[in-house]
């Protein structure tokens, strides 16, 4: 089935609304995946908030002209293009196509545009190294516990330390 102007322009449109609300856009080359495999790494990216998005190289390039947040993603463009387009947990939808591809072994990590920025596939995979939000939430919080436990330990010394200070004076006499 041959494509109208209208499909084309309406894969446009949602191109640019995608990457409207996306703070991570990521290029994979897809040659070789099977759509079994496409839809399995799509089921993995959709419950950490990421999308992959396949549409021509001349269509994303047309859907990014003139937005300067996305604009560095045309340098990207080169051969079968994925886009994995990331709204909300960047480093976990990036461990997720990690572990997707040292099963399938089949894709290859382009590069990433972050805030207008290209990002070098070492880049892109030093974010998805990086800890959760989750986790570096628990070591705030760890943090902040220890320093008050320490504290509440100092505050109560001081006054058994003078308590055991006295006793030893009052044995001595």
């Amino acid at each position: 089935m041959g494509r109208n102007r209208e499909s084309k322009s309406a894969e446009i449109t949602e191109i640019q609304a995608r990457l409207k609300d996306s703070q991570l856009a990521v290029l994979i080359n897809y040659q070789g995946l099977t759509v079994a495999e496409i839809t399995n790494l799509r089921s993995r990216l959709r419950p950490l908030g990421g999308t992959c998005k396949i549409g021509k190289n001349t269509l994303v390039r047309r859907a990014v002209d003139g937005d300067q947040k996305w604009q560095s993603l045309t340098e990207l463009l080169k051969g079968s293009n994925a886009l994995l387009l990331v709204n909300e947990d960047i480093g976990g939808v990036i461990k997720a196509y990690k572990s997707f591809q040292k099963e399938s072994k089949k894709t290859e990590l382009v590069g990433g545009v972050l805030e207008g920025r290209v990002l070098t596939p070492a880049q892109v995979e030093a974010i998805g190294d990086l800890p959760s939000k989750e986790q570096l939430i628990a070591q705030i919080a760890g943090g902040i516990n220890a320093l008050a436990t320490k504290l509440a330990f100092s505050i109560k010394e001081v006054p058994a330390s003078l308590a055991r200070g006295i006793k030893a004076h009052a044995e001595k006499e």
